[in-house]
């Protein structure tokens, strides 16, 4: 590990002037991330950021039924709370099932949203990797890609994201609120996150120094009846080789209002909306579910090893789908 130097920060406005204004400082919240880099070599900040003690760690309700979490709010913290729990089943599933009781402790919702591909190659300072070193290529094509994406891939990157809580809340229509140097503003978590394309280490549409004060989640009457599944290698917080994240209102026997969000099989947590579009009216059954899920992976682009995840993904979704409509049927959450 580099020497780096340390501050802790008093409050946001010094915390965005003290980063903004220097292109070799970040952030350090919970660091169940950013010290695995800072570790193995991939972040190599002149200076890191302590925000632990700013004031946007609350969970707020929101008039109408909405949640605000602020960016320092830790998942643990989250996923217990009983808003999240009864209007929004789905995030405090996905939060559960997104590490141990010890990460969700120390992790903070911004940085979930933050953190890093899981890819092996991105980690190892010896191989080929777009989004660590721009322009020296890809060693996961070619290589060993079981883990890696199917959708939203480029010829420069298929490194899957690695965020459970994200997934969710890209179904969730969540919004994203910002603080920088130029002042506050918000982008659509569906935006926040950038496909690889040409660019691949540019993930995010936010600027140097732009701090994550909030996210906030909206009311809506399907998200009362909502799932999460994870499929995984094994049960003990493994990242997901596919996941879904599903919020269902059936009316009269048939789907009046859905919102699906994919994980692991893309480069980022996906909005399924082909998948919505098709399901929009359709009768709430096997069938449409199963209809929409091969829309929604009609597009999905396999490598040698990982295959396997479009039928994994087109089955997860399903199985998603129909475990929301069950507890729609009982009146219950997921």
């Amino acid at each position: 590990m580099r020497p780096f130097a340390y501050t802790r920060a008093a409050d946001v406005a010094a915390a965005v002037a003290e980063v903004g204004s220097d292109p070799g400082s970040e952030y350090l919240a919970g660091g169940t991330t950013e010290v695995d880099m800072l570790r193995i070599g991939v972040a190599r900040p002149r200076r890191v950021v302590d925000i632990n003690d700013l004031p946007i760690s609350g969970i707020e309700e929101l008039p109408g039924g909405g949640v605000r979490l602020g960016g320092l709010a830790r998942m643990s913290d989250a996923a217990a709370h009983p808003a999240v729990r009864g209007r929004f089943p789905v995030l405090a599933q996905a939060l559960e099932k997104g590490a141990s009781a010890q990460l969700r402790n120390m992790a903070s919702m911004g940085g979930n949203l933050m953190q890093r591909v899981r890819c092996a190659y991105f980690r190892d300072g010896g191989a080929a990797c777009n989004k660590r070193a721009p322009g020296s290529g890809c060693a996961a094509l070619g290589g060993v890609d079981r883990g890696h994406a199917v959708l939203g891939t480029s010829e420069h990157c298929i490194a899957t994201h690695p965020s459970d809580a994200a997934v969710a809340l890209t179904a969730l229509d969540a919004t994203v609120h910002l603080r920088g140097r130029a002042g506050e503003r918000s982008i659509a978590l569906d935006d926040f996150f950038l496909l690889p394309g040409d660019t691949p280490e540019r993930e995010h549409p936010i600027e140097h120094g732009e701090l994550i004060t909030a996210i906030e989640i909206p009311a809506s009457e399907e998200a009362r009846t909502s799932h999460y599944l994870k499929v995984r290698d094994r049960e003990s917080y493994e990242f997901a080789l596919a996941s879904a994240a599903v919020a269902l209102l059936v009316e009269d026997g048939r789907v009046a209002r859905v919102r699906i969000g994919l994980g692991g099989v893309a480069t980022k947590p996906w909005r399924a909306r082909r998948a919505e579009a098709a399901l929009a009216g359709a009768p709430a059954e096997r069938a449409s579910y199963e209809r929409a899920a091969a829309e929604e992976l009609a597009a999905a682009v396999p490598r040698r090893m990982n295959a396997f995840k479009i039928e994994l993904a087109r089955r997860t979704m399903v199985r998603a789908l129909e475990t929301t409509a069950s507890l729609g049927a009982r009146g219950g959450t997921g």
